[in-house]
This record gives C-alpha cells, sequence and structure tokens, in this order.
C-alpha cells in the first residue's frame, strides 16, 4: 500500500510539473529543469547512509553536510520556478503550478525514505 501511494504521489507531481509547462496558455518547457533537481536531492543522503555507521546515537559531520547538500538542492528547486517567473520566462501561473508539483514530489521522495529508510528486512537499501 505504501509503495502506490508513493507511486500515486509522484504521478500527481510530474502531472502538475507538466501542466506548468504544457498548458496552452503557458507553453514554455524551461520548468522541466527541476527534473534535475528531483534526480539529484535523495544522492547525498543516500551516500552519507552508505558510508556512516547507523549505531552511532550522536551526530556526524558526513550526515550532517548531506542533509546541508539535500536541502540546498530542495531550495533551489523552489527557487528556479521563481526565478524564471520573475525573469518572465514563465507566467506565474506556470510557476504556481509547478511549485504545487515540487512540493508534492518531494513529499514524496521524503515519504519513499520514511516507509524504506529502516535498516529491517525489506530495505531500499536492497535495491
Amino acid at each position: 500500500a505504501a509503495l502506490i501511494s508513493l507511486s500515486f504521489g509522484g504521478a500527481v507531481g510530474l502531472m502538475f510539473l507538466m501542466l506548468g509547462c504544457a498548458l496552452p496558455q503557458y507553453n514554455q518547457y524551461w520548468p522541466l529543469f527541476v527534473l534535475f533537481f528531483y534526480i539529484l536531492s535523495p544522492i547525498p543522503y543516500c551516500i552519507a547512509r552508505r558510508l556512516v555507521d547507523d549505531t552511532d546515537a550522536t551526530s556526524n559531520a558526513c550526515k550532517e553536510l548531506a542533509i546541508f547538500l539535500t536541502t540546498g538542492i530542495v531550495v533551489s528547486a523552489f527557487g528556479l520556478p521563481i526565478v524564471f517567473a520573475r525573469a518572465e520566462l514563465i507566467y506565474w501561473g506556470a510557476c504556481a503550478l509547478v511549485l504545487t508539483g515540487n512540493t508534492v514530489i518531494f513529499a514524496t521522495i521524503l515519504g519513499f525514505f520514511l516507509v524504506f529508510g529502516s535498516n529491517d528486512d525489506f530495505s531500499w537499501q536492497q535495491w
């Protein structure tokens, strides 16, 4: 059920992104550059989880750096459509649709790590 919910969330988020690009009144595909941020956002945390022993209860620099980089990527994904709208490359309505899609997609990515992030028998690390 969790995997189906995450798939649905990803599809809804991408639908908002595509609506912001392909509706006839907008018809600009600049917002598709946020797809790079969707791909890049989980990479620092995945690398840090591979390198760091989770049994240590204290905070460590590698995991903190990964969270910082992930936060920068997510903020950039929200900032890029706003910059495009301010530069009049896209309309503000398209910007709102892309920001809605960003919210849904990043909530889906967070949900994936919350559901499959534990080190039990069925873990995302086995994939």
